[in-house]
């Protein structure tokens, strides 16, 4: 198993019901923990000011109907029975949507795609969640071709597509912004039922700033240490607020399940007209977390999650709203604002267990969000949509949970900003629901182009879709909008200064790229040096970082132009991500020559899912160094040019499974060779540069491999150099004020501060080379 961000990743998934019931169980403590807690604010939010409260039930009935039907329409209709089925390889979130849009239709941004990549096994799963493909109407077949057309025609369209799926990502960075902010401060509010109000006013900001930065000082420890405790303390906190609606029913109102008819929503919005429309950004708040049953997908399985929120989450929050009502409904007489909080409905006996129940529990929904929120900076960041941040992985056992020490200080002062600025649940609620229903949209939008392209349903089924979801949404979304200065503007502001990075980073590396392919070298250049290359050749390996998939990147001419001298054996490096989830190991590397045998050039690219972990730097160096010598072992590079690189065909590439096995000094040569049939090779060298080849005796291996192979052990065990290319990237003349802006300034900054390649950041400075270069974009 796998965790992230305290979840359970699932790889093998197993049908059986103890472990379906046994992921439902862990689901309820990663996936719903923001969401079990939005009866802490969900009213309090809603009568802040926007309706007037009278001696009759009619609006308290009307909030009730409204909270029951947006539960059941959105979260349980849209989430549970439809957009979980539209899973990435059984990863979910915007992302997940976006690539699988990517692979139906060529609409992707990554510059160095190649045919290859859709021969990767997780490329090819499609029609997975909607039972469509071969079984599917003609009809569908024929709309997602004439849609897919479309998009790969219109470069505009793909551009607005891109835009979409960054807006979905930065608010859900909003998010993990404002969810901790109003979670602890509902849930420490119950204090103001303890003490004078003009106390309470000193003492609850701090306590709920202090609450949060404990919270985020602990994320570099990962949650796997008490990520046991998630699920029961929102199992208990489920039941405590069941159990108060069902005191509360009975004790003060029977007769509220009345008020589950949407008639009382019509009387409602006839009763309060513009002062209900604008209350509507205060009932969007129950659905606080709903987007996570998908974002964490991939952690669970599709049926556990719908098991947890059907059985568990569902009847708890709808009991819960029943009895806030239910008691509101009988104490029309509203003293202070403040008392339409939660904590007025619960029995005065019981307050203060239930605070630190309630304390608990948001602590538990914002550490979903938070390790969410790097879940997703990860994802953006592999896919070129991001700067390159510093990942730690905050488990040897679990590589799933990651730890980004930028965005989460980044988190916290925004927090900590939100939650002294507003101090107050109402702005804090208006900021979050623009946020929340933003994503929903957004999901929306690309759930009827996946039901079109993915599902091979028809159009017509698509515009249902969006029309039905679509208009519920933009109801609640015009209601937040329209209180832009009282809070609604933090998820905007928060949108517009991460989208500005994320598209001027994307665009930078974008033009970065084609700048590379503009002016790579000739491979007719290269067979002219002769296998010397013009210079000396020096034993050890040299390995060339390059985004090129094909030809020789200019930061080799200019390096050999400089220096006079170079490696035995030369590996042009790619390591790039594709719009899969993950890669398999067996698939990871593709191997080609370059030019004839006797240069030992060659081409390794090694590929990266979205979601995959890349390895440290000596296991990433044995790897690379291993597919090599299974590509020359293998015979796919003989005399005849299969695999080897040239002018006209520049892409022909070897995927390469377990290579030759390499073995660290100090191992047990028996372990390491397996049978008898091999032979060890062993030369003694630097302690972190030893490593012993274990290569076959093979009868029908010709002498002019196991040279080339004896070769490159000799070089491994001389040494690995890592040459890097460290570009200053500038605007050419000419270019107009923005694009200088944007590359000379934004993008030029957030190169600067951005890391390095991932393999790259443990390598010591003697074994790394640096070529400085500057590309005019």
């Amino acid at each position: 198993m796998d965790v992230e961000g305290g979840g359970f990743s699932n790889p093998v998934k197993r049908n059986s019901w103890r472990t379906v019931l046994s992921l439902a169980y862990q689901s309820l403590g990663v996936v719903y923990g923001d969401l079990s807690t939005s009866p802490l604010y969900v009213y309090k939010s809603t009568f802040a000011e926007d309706i007037q409260h009278s001696e009759t039930n009619e609006e308290i009935y009307g909030v009730l109907s409204f909270v029951f039907w947006t539960l059941t329409l959105v979260p349980l209709l849209k989430y549970v029975f439809i957009v979980l089925r539209a899973d990435d390889d059984g990863e979910g979130g915007t992302f997940a949507l976006y690539s699988l849009l990517c692979r139906h239709a060529r609409v992707g941004f990554l510059p160095n795609g190649q045919l290859a990549d859709e021969e990767i096994s997780a490329y090819k799963k499609t029609d997975r969640g909607g039972g469509g493909g071969a079984g599917s109407p003609s009809g569908g077949v024929g709309a997602a071709s004439r849609v897919r057309v479309m998009l790969e025609r219109h470069q505009v369209l793909q551009k607005m597509l891109l835009i979409l799926a960054l807006i979905g990502t930065c608010m859900v960075i909003g998010d993990g912004v404002l969810t901790p902010a109003i979670s602890v401060f509902s849930a420490v509010s119950g204090l103001e039922l303890s003490m004078a109000r003009e106390h309470h006013k000193y003492v609850e900001v701090p306590i709920v700033c202090l609450i949060l930065i404990g919270l985020f000082a602990l994320q570099h420890y990962g949650t796997h240490r008490v990520g046991f405790l998630f699920a029961p303390v929102v199992i208990i906190w489920l039941l405590c607020i069941s159990a108060i609606g069902v005191y509360n029913i009975f004790h003060w109102n029977p007769h509220v399940y009345q008020a589950l008819s949407p008639y009382y929503m019509y009387k409602f919005v006839k009763k309060t007209q513009r002062g209900g429309w604008m209350s509507l950004g205060g009932i969007l708040l129950c659905i606080t977390g709903s987007e996570a049953m998908y974002a964490d997908l991939g952690h669970f399985s599709q049926l556990s999650i719908k098991i947890a929120f059907t059985s568990v989450v569902y009847p708890s929050l709808i009991l819960a709203y029943m009895g806030q009502a239910a008691y509101l409904s009988k104490h029309h007489v509203i003293e202070n604002e403040y008392r339409i909080g939660f904590y007025v409905s619960v029995p005065e006996q019981i307050r203060w267990p239930v605070l630190c129940i309630a304390i608990l529990a948001a602590v538990v929904g914002s550490q979903a969000i938070i390790t969410g929120t790097f879940s997703i900076i990860k994802q953006c960041s592999a896919l070129g949509c991001f700067p390159r941040v510093k990942i730690v992985h905050t488990s040897s056992k679990f590589h799933g949970q990651i730890y980004i020490p930028e965005i989460n200080w980044i988190l916290m002062i925004l927090c900590l900003a939100v939650t002294i600025g507003f101090r107050d649940t109402k702005h804090m609620g208006n900021a979050a629901g623009l946020a929340v229903i933003t994503v929903m949209l957004v999901t929306t939008c690309l759930m009827s182009l996946v039901i079109v392209l993915c599902w091979h349903k028809s159009i017509f089924l698509a515009v249902c879709f969006i029309l039905f979801f679509g208009t519920i949404e933009a109801l609640y979304f015009s209601a937040s909008l329209i209180k832009f200065l009282e809070g609604a503007w933090v998820p905007i502001a928060f949108s517009c200064i991460f989208m500005i990075i994320m598209y001027v980073w994307h665009y930078g590396t974008l033009k970065k790229y084609q700048f590379d392919v503009q002016n790579k070298v000739s491979i007719e250049w290269l067979l002219g040096l002769g296998p010397s290359l013009g210079i000396v050749r020096v034993r050890g390996i040299g390995l060339i970082h390059t985004e090129l998939v094909s030809g020789i990147p200019s930061i080799f001419s200019h390096f050999i132009t400089n220096l006079p001298a170079f490696h035995q054996v030369l590996i042009f490096l790619c390591i790039k991500s594709i719009p899969v989830p993950h890669v398999h190991p067996e698939e990871r590397f593709l191997v080609g020559r370059i030019g004839p045998k006797e240069y030992r050039l060659y081409r390794c690219i090694v590929r990266y899912g979205y979601r995959d972990v890349q390895k440290d730097d000596l296991e990433f160096e044995k790897d690379i160094v291993c597919s090599i010598a299974e590509f020359i072992r293998s015979g796919t590079s003989g005399p005849n040019g299969a695999a080897v690189e040239s002018e006209k065909d520049d892409a022909r590439m070897t995927v390469v499974g377990a290579g030759i096995r390499l073995c660290e000094v100090g191992d047990d040569p028996g372990e390491a060779a397996g049978p008898s049939s091999s032979t060890e090779i062993q030369s003694p060298i630097r302690a972190r540069k030893k490593v012993r080849f274990v290569l076959p005796t093979n009868p029908r291996m010709n002498a002019s491999t196991r040279e080339e192979l004896q070769e490159l052990m000799e070089a491994r065990e001389a040494g690995m150099a890592f040459i890097l290319g460290h570009s200053y990237v500038r605007a050419k003349s000419g270019s107009g004020f923005v694009r200088r802006l944007a590359i000379n300034y934004g993008y030029d900054f957030l190169r600067r501060n951005s890391r390095g390649p991932a393999y790259a950041v443990n390598i010591p400075y003697a074994s790394t080379l640096e070529v400085g270069m500057i590309y005019y974009v």
